[in-house]
Parts: structure tokens; sequence; C-alpha cells
């Protein structure tokens, strides 16, 4: 989940994949688009969806039962939260549209060793209520059919099989949307609408505060981490102590406590073992799981030394308790405005809790 060469904030470039908002990323391709005079170029012939470990609410599909039909593929996984706030839209499209021949693929390609589980992807679109059909993509084979690199990213695909447009990251909903009006009018369907579907979002899915938000994401494991904070810096895949450094200087971060710090996750290894960050935004989710499947992880989070109150997120109560029970992203700070430079604590009361990932809105 890094950065997107187009973004107007100032994020991380990393070689492989990216979890980004992109809001930059087609105003050129589409511009003011409109039902009544769009230029879509072919991008290209649909790649294979074979290499799927399994289908989620479907049968496999492959291009060929596809034909005749306007699809909308949409790589994901499931704790980016950017592509989070994108579900609202993707949800509203297969509704609105699945009966005038639009079909909506969401093809997950994990980021995260534990998101290669089907069981956890299966639960994960349970609780999410996503009814499409899901490629379970845990091998990247589908993945690098399309030489994708992001998430979220969704591609176009048209009756004949035809890429026509792409869109990587979130934002540009509504030229999204009249893409997929278009190739349906190009398809022979006489009752298109144009109106655009409206959603409320809640929760994580809430779009970001982008002009108030001065702090991106930030990984916790060694494979990524930056920023990191403790006195002598993290000892890789080996038991250590780990102490605040006192002060924080903005986006620095420390653990606390007795810590194994593991590729992707840090792993605490005695309870009353935390991570402080020195953040600047509205939302701080986490990403985090318990070290053992079935057994949860009680912690309570503090701003600035204090309850949050009001500024709780959805995963947690106004005292700040929650629990870890799912590998997920676990929203913990919603504040109100004023934004200002805060300090962030969890502190875990059990042990045996892996923590992966920081990101903001």
């Amino acid at each position: 989940m890094n950065a997107h060469r187009l973004l107007l904030t100032a994020l991380i470039f990393w070689p492989i994949a990216a979890c980004t908002d992109g809001k930059a990323e087609n105003a050129n391709l589409v511009g003011r688009l409109t039902p009544e005079a769009a230029q879509l170029d072919i991008e290209g012939e649909m790649p294979s969806l074979d290499g799927a470990v399994t289908w989620l609410n479907s049968p496999p599909l492959s291009s060929a039962d596809l034909r005749g039909k306007v699809v909308v593929v949409d790589f994901w996984t499931y704790t980016c939260v950017n592509w989070r706030r994108t579900l609202p839209y993707i949800q509203a499209w297969a509704s609105k549209y699945s009966s005038q021949g639009v079909v909506v693929i969401g093809i997950h390609t994990p980021e995260f060793e534990f998101e290669k589980n089907p069981d956890n992807v299966r639960q994960a679109a349970k609780q999410m209520k996503i009814a499409y059909p899901i490629a379970v993509d845990s091998r990247q084979r589908i993945w690098n059919a399309f030489s994708n690199e992001y998430w979220p990213a969704l591609y176009f695909v048209d009756a004949h099989g035809r890429i026509r447009h792409h869109q990587f990251g979130e934002g540009n909903y509504d030229e999204s949307e009249r893409v997929i009006q278009q190739l349906l009018s190009e398809a022979g369907n006489s009752d298109v609408t144009h109106e655009l579907v409206s959603v409320t979002p809640r929760g994580l899915e809430v779009a970001a505060d982008w002009l108030d938000q001065r702090s991106s994401e930030t990984y916790v494991g060694y494979g990524r981490a930056q920023n990191f904070a403790s006195p002598g810096g993290t000892v890789r895949g080996v038991r250590g102590i780990y102490v605040s450094p006192g002060r924080f200087g903005l986006n620095e971060w420390a653990l606390l406590g007795d810590w194994t710090v593991e590729e992707e996750p840090a792993v605490l290894n005695k309870a009353e073992g935390g991570v402080a960050y020195r953040f600047h935004a509205r939302d701080l989710n986490l990403v985090m799981s318990p070290g053992v499947r079935g057994v949860s992880v009680r912690f309570r989070v503090t701003i600035d030394g204090q309850p949050p109150g009001i500024a709780h997120g959805t995963d947690i109560d106004e005292m700040g308790y929650g629990t870890v029970s799912d590998p997920r992203t676990y929203q913990l700070i919603r504040q109100p405005q004023p934004i200002s430079d805060r300090e962030f604590e969890i502190y875990f009361l059990d042990a045996e809790v892996k923590v992966f990932d920081f990101t903001f809105g």
C-alpha cells in the first residue's frame, strides 16, 4: 500500500505495488467526460482470468464467458483503506447496472501474507456485504496478466472484450460511471440512464481529508519501515525491548515493550507493550491481527495521553478500549476539526498481537 506517481499528497514510492488515492491519474484521459461525447481508446484485450486459487460468489469466470457483457474489473486487497473508500461506489454500480449487462469482478490480490488465506478473504467479503464475483488471486496470476501495479485499480471492458478505460486509485467516480454508461450504450442497450449513483459512506469508507493530512502510510515490519524512533533502531527477527525516544517529530513512531520485528509485522511477546506515533490527520487506522487465530487481544488507545473521547474511531469506544479479533484494518481515531499534530499510543493488555501498517485519512 504505497504511493502512485501522480499523487497530490506527499507519499512514498515502492517498486512493486501501490495502494493509492490516485486522484490525478485519469485527469487527461477522460477530462470532462459526458455521455454524449466521449472518446475512449482501445487499451488492449482483456487478459485471462485463469489462475485464481478459488472464486467467491460465483463459479470461475473466463474472458469468453463475459463476451457480450460490460465488465468492471476491480483489483483490491481487503486491508487497503484506499480501496475501501471506493467500495460504496463499486457496490452501487454492481447493483444498478447488473440487470443491464454489467458484470463487476473483484480480483483480490493480497499485500500481506494473511490476506492470501481464502477464509480471511471470504470473511472480509461477508462483513462488507460484497455480493459480486470475487477471484481470490493469492498467487498474483491475474494481477500479472494485467501487469497491474496498484490497489485500487479499475479496468473497464466493453462487450467485445476490449479494455477501454482504467482508473488507478480513488476518485473520478462520476467519470468512471459515465464510462460504464457509454459502454452499455455501445453494446446496444437503449435504456441506459444518465443519472449517477449517490452513496453514503460510513466508517473506513468515508473519503479522506486530503487537505489536512500530513501523515502517510507507515509500515511497522522491517521490510518497509521508515521513521522509526526507538533508540537503537530495530533488531530484525530477534526479540528485543524497545522504549520511547522521549520526544517525537511529526511522523516518527516507536515500539514500547517486548517485541519481535519481522519482515511484515512486529509481534508483541508480552502484555503491556505498545506503539506510539506522532501524526497529523483526521483519521488514524492500523492493520492488526491476533497472533493466535481465534484468540482476541485487548487494547487501549490514547491521544496526547488522554482517552480519545469524541475522536474515537469505529473500532474503539470513547475511553479508547477495543479488541483485535480478526486480521484486518482497525479505525482507531477520527478527529473533529481542528486537526493538529497529536501523539497517538496504543497499549496492548494481552500478548500475541501482530501490528502491520498505519494508514491515515
